[in-house]
């Protein structure tokens, strides 16, 4: 397996590490739809700075390092036996390497304590459901969409994922004996 290091974000990287985020987002609508692609959230960008500021400050942000460079970075929210992934991305550069699977792993040995991990991702992210379901031993769990919306998707992050994917967003679940 890569060797990565998850380093927790610092203040002076905040504002590199949301725009990283946002061009890895963009990237993987931009590979799916071209540039018809309409879920953007403010300002042509599919997650929005305020999205990401939220996350980063309800979670654990940490920036994936691979030989001292800067190659992606994840938010986690831990609550005891839950944990909650808000954010997962690698740079386009650095797709299929590996990278974003050993920053799951690694996630994993510092959170021995989760037992059951939630995430989800739009229904038109293929990349991420075979990362999730293949690779990371995530499960479908639910699939919210105009008939079933998201119960915890509330205007609180000032984001309204049933308004932004109306089309749908898959929530996975992955539970550790």
């Amino acid at each position: 397996m890569i060797n990565i290091k998850l380093l927790p974000l610092e203040e002076s990287d905040r504002e590199q590490f949301i725009l990283d985020n946002q061009a890895a987002f963009k990237y993987g609508a931009m590979e799916e739809f071209g540039m018809r692609d309409n879920h953007f959230e403010e300002d042509e960008e599919i997650i929005s700075r305020k999205t990401i500021d939220n996350f980063i400050n309800i979670g654990n942000a940490y920036r994936i390092m691979l030989d001292n460079k800067k190659v992606g970075g994840l938010i986690i929210k831990v609550d005891g036996e839950k944990g909650e992934l808000g954010i997962l991305f690698t740079s386009p550069k650095e797709h299929s390497k590996g990278i974003g699977y050993a920053a799951w792993c690694e996630v994993e040995k510092m959170y021995p304590e989760v037992k059951l991990w939630e995430t989800v991702t739009p229904y038109f992210e293929t990349r991420n459901i075979h990362f999730y379901v293949n690779r990371c031993g995530f499960h479908i769990v639910e699939f919210y969409n105009s008939h079933h919306p998201d119960p915890n998707d509330t205007d609180e992050m000032d984001n309204s994922l049933n308004d932004q994917f109306p089309a749908g967003m898959f929530r996975f679940e992955k539970r550790i004996l």
